[in-house]
């Protein structure tokens, strides 16, 4: 979940296809993506949408993906909550490149080891919790409600045989480990599966890892608690793409943008259910 979408047209790259860019200058799509651009051309910020991204933030805007010339889910999230919420929304992203849910973020519960980035991930966002004065000057004490947990990781467990068997009960245990250390007992969940390859995607490994995120859903523990967002519809191939990276999702911003867009819907349909 670190984020790959392009901001910027390359246009030696397909013409600039799948760029943020490109689609904000596109008849067919500026419509959607007009609330991400100012009118002047620059890129807009919400100053009711905080974001913390490991030291990186600000007001919601482009730029907190891997690096600052990308984006991830978490603009397009940032948008549909913030005009849900009419108090202040904060995003805390925690999002490092190359690791496994079996191993590098294995939750408690799971046994063995408790990975070093489950640690990080707690660790990290209780101190930007615990300082929110210094983090953001605009704050002004009001406290806070912890409203949900969004989950898009999945590549690296799908490297092996072994760790996609245990990815169902490894992601059962990082959200009731999560809820008890946050004190979130029915805290919401939206999961947004591993659909790199979209439709096309044949090999059983990637598809035992969506089969595990959709699984999880679907279980009668987390009725109306969590929700995964099924993401191979919106798959697109390196040839309207700024790269031929498959497992960063070709860097496309459109698919970047759906799956923020529909994570955004999943969890407030989780929190409206809860009320």
């Amino acid at each position: 979940m670190e984020g790959h979408g392009a901001i910027d047209a390359n246009k030696a790259q397909n013409n600039g296809q799948g760029s943020l860019e490109y689609l904000v200058k596109q008849d067919e799509t500026a419509k959607q993506y007009e609330h991400t651009i100012n009118p002047d051309g620059s890129w807009a910020k919400r100053s009711d949408v905080w974001i913390e991204y490991l030291g990186r933030k600000g007001e919601l805007s482009v730029g907190y993906g891997a690096r600052e010339h990308l984006f991830g889910p978490e603009l397009q999230f940032g948008h549909v909550v913030g005009n849900y919420f009419k108090e202040q929304v904060l995003i805390i992203k925690t999002a490092w490149g190359g690791k496994s849910l079996a191993g590098d973020f294995r939750p408690p519960s799971s046994g063995g080891k408790v990975g070093p980035f489950y640690t990080e991930m707690v660790n990290h966002v209780k101190q930007v919790l615990d300082n929110l004065e210094s983090h953001f000057p605009e704050y002004r004490g009001q406290g806070y409600e912890i409203a949900g947990f969004g989950w898009h990781q999945g590549w690296n467990d799908g490297l092996s045989h072994d760790t996609v068997a245990e990815y169902e009960s490894n992601l059962v245990n990082l959200i009731n480990d999560l809820r008890k250390v946050f004190n979130a007992p029915e805290m919401p969940v939206v999961i947004a599966n591993s659909g790199f390859g979209g439709s096309a995607q044949k090999i059983d490994r990637r598809l035992g890892i969506i089969a595990a995120q959709l699984n999880v859903a679907k279980r009668d523990e987390f009725s109306n608690s969590v929700f995964t967002v099924e993401t191979r519809p919106f798959f697109r191939p390196p040839e309207v793409s700024p790269s031929r990276q498959g497992y960063h999702w070709n860097h496309n911003a459109e698919t970047h943008f759906l799956i923020g867009d529909h994570m955004g819907r999943g969890i407030l349909k989780l929190i409206s259910a809860s009320k």
